[in-house]
């Protein structure tokens, strides 16, 4: 309805709102955001008028439904939740998105889950909050204010943080490669990418004459057996 919704600086009204936070709940090792604290807090203390949602991962698939279908309509103002609404997700009422210890995400996840707010007509905003004062930290986050064009964000991701190893321990650091260059031949990787999900569409990662190939990936990715890589 017309006049509900938060009411910002220089009298900027907001219809729906998306706050992110990287946890689910509070942990004992890190000092950061969690969907059921901070959700909590902003429903009882900050916005008692408004509606607020929580939404994570570890809900059941109706209520995650439910949450997002309130949202959608409108009778949640405000949706706290994790990036489980990275994708998927078309609000075109939401003009307001804050991502809570913004610095944990690499910036395509960044990017993407800016993406989910200016899909309507009205002019829409993204904040991004962190409290790092690396250096590295505020170069990447500076990116997002420079520039919205996916690529040129991903490949300044790639050279100020490094690929990491998503597959294993390691969430950031060099591969490791011995020749490849990640952001100098993106194409090549790209044709890899495509002959590699037709060995496994084809079913021949498991046969005899690829097993080399897949003692290589196990080997190197420390996954064990054929059936895990190939899921």
């Amino acid at each position: 309805p017309a006049g509900t919704g938060l009411r910002g600086t220089g009298g900027k009204r907001f219809r729906t709102v998306h706050i992110i936070c990287p946890l689910v709940e509070d942990s004992e090792t890190c000092d950061l955001k969690s969907v059921q604290s901070h959700g909590r807090r902003l429903r009882d203390e900050v916005f008692p008028d408004l509606k607020v949602g929580l939404l994570h991962g570890r809900m059941k698939q109706s209520d995650k439904d439910a949450v997002m279908g309130g949202f959608a309509e409108g009778s949640i103002q405000v949706l706290v939740s994790t990036t489980v609404i990275e994708v998927g997700v078309d609000v075109p009422n939401a003009t307001l998105m804050i991502v809570e210890n913004a610095d944990r995400y690499g910036l395509s996840q960044l990017h993407q889950l800016r993406g989910r707010v200016g899909r309507g007509k009205a002019k829409s905003y993204c904040v991004l909050i962190s409290d790092a004062d690396g250096e590295i930290s505020k170069q990447r986050l500076q990116v997002m204010c420079e520039t919205s064009d996916g690529f040129k964000i991903a490949e300044t991701d790639l050279r100020l943080r490094g690929p990491g190893d998503f597959i294993g321990q390691r969430q950031h650091g060099e591969f490791g490669f011995a020749v490849a260059d990640l952001a100098a031949d993106m194409g090549l990787l790209e044709t890899t990418k495509e002959a590699a999900s037709e060995i496994i569409g084809k079913g021949l990662f498991t046969s005899p004459e690829y097993k080399p190939l897949a003692d290589m990936v196990t080997g190197k990715f420390g996954v064990s057996g054929h059936e895990q890589i190939l899921n």
